[in-house]
């Protein structure tokens, strides 16, 4: 079930897994702290193009900033009482400092970039008419 758009930076604690499913997509999964009391981990998967390069690039201690969709996953514990995962499914993965510099894993980085001439007023950007309420 998919929650909402996330985008969390935080430090690598478990260094990626890259598997491959039935038709031989790669999967790479990792565990990202977004805190600095090392409360809160999120589990990162990313499929394709970017589980091969977060495979590669990406490493336990690397700071690292990811986008992509905020899902909760379901499962009974051997109790049988449920547990509940939440996981960001990536669109991006960008590697802002770790070792061997910086390396960007997002896919297509370049069409996700919104820019604005900071001396446009900003009431000249948005057309009333394509408001829908």
């Amino acid at each position: 079930m998919t929650l909402a758009k996330a985008f969390v930076t935080g430090i690598v604690t478990r260094a990626p897994e890259k598997r491959f499913t039935q038709n031989d997509m790669p999967i790479a999964g990792f565990t990202v702290n977004i805190d600095k009391a090392n409360e809160t981990l999120l589990r990162v998967v990313a499929f394709g193009q970017l589980a091969d390069t977060i495979a590669n690039d990406i490493a336990v201690g690397d700071s690292v900033a990811v986008e992509g969709k905020l899902q909760t996953n379901v499962f009974k514990l051997p109790n049988g009482k449920d547990k509940k995962v939440f996981e960001i499914s990536a669109s991006s993965v960008e590697k802002i400092s770790g070792s061997a510099g910086s390396v960007s894993a997002s896919p297509s980085k370049e069409e996700n970039i919104v820019t604005f001439d900071e001396t446009e007023p900003a009431q000249d950007l948005i057309d009333e008419d394509e408001i829908p309420f």
